[in-house]
């Protein structure tokens, strides 16, 4: 008889802090694939909107496999939503100091980078709380 391990959370971590940065990223991935569902409004034709899908979409597939390994490895997705949060802002920061976009921006960062930095400090709490246990 072969005994197959379950997966599952450690004990000494409290299901909020492990099941929250879970799903609030799954949350957080599908309210930013919604933004490439504009895309169909430009599109010319079936390549042209597989094209575009795609990469309105690169960032939430980056994300997504940030999430796939910090299922297991916590830090991995704090660094990854970390990295996320510091290039988006230098994106709308360089679009505003060249002119594309106006001061109006800044508040796509609070609705973007937000929530995306709220994720990774869940990650990075729940990864030192995993640490700290297996100091002890």
């Amino acid at each position: 008889m072969s005994s197959k391990k379950k997966q599952q959370r450690p004990k000494y971590i409290s299901r909020f802090v492990y099941w929250t940065p879970r799903i609030l990223s799954i949350i957080f991935l599908l309210f930013l694939a919604l933004f490439s569902l504009d895309i169909f409004d430009s599109c010319a034709g079936f390549w042209d909107c597989a094209l575009g899908l795609f990469m309105h979409n690169l960032p939430v597939l980056v994300l997504a496999v940030f999430l796939v390994i910090a299922w297991k490895h916590e830090i991995v997705g704090a660094v990854g939503f970390f990295l996320f949060v510091i290039i988006y802002i230098g994106f709308i920061v360089r679009n505003i100091m060249m002119g594309a976009g106006g001061w109006f921006m800044l508040m796509w960062v609070v609705q973007i980078a937000g929530p995306a930095l709220f994720v990774g400090i869940l990650f990075l709490m729940c990864w030192l709380k995993k640490r700290k246990h297996k100091g002890k």
